[in-house]
């Protein structure tokens, strides 16, 4: 399982302790010094089941600066979408825990942390 966190995040601490509770056995990844590409927020979307705009920070700074609560949240935008948050990974709902399943989730709950924990 690996986890992305953000390590001045409350709800990404709270999940690290979480799983260190539970002895979990998790890879970190800070994923504003080890920026996920496209690609790889392309798989946890599908993961997650979620699209773009779902795990889209839209009251961050640049969220406000690229307008995105103007954009459209269509099939016709999602790469569009996928690229900002690339560009601007401050912009991703943190934690996103991807469990040993093949399914990921935002662990910003106990409840989604333990449910990683049981895939």
């Amino acid at each position: 399982m690996e986890i992305w966190i953000n390590p001045a995040c409350s709800k990404c601490r709270s999940a690290l302790t979480l799983l260190d509770a539970e002895g979990a056995d998790y890879t970190v990844r800070r994923y504003l010094e080890d920026v996920p590409t496209e690609d790889e927020i392309r798989e946890v979307l599908g993961r997650l089941g979620l699209e773009p705009w779902d795990v889209t920070r839209t009251q961050e700074p640049a969220a406000k600066e690229l307008a995105l609560k103007d954009w459209p949240r269509d099939e016709g935008a999602r790469d569009r979408w996928i690229t900002a948050l690339a560009e601007h990974p401050e912009l991703i709902h943190r934690p996103i825990i991807t469990a040993d399943d093949g399914t990921a989730v935002v662990g910003r709950t106990e409840e989604a942390v333990r449910d990683a924990l049981s895939r």
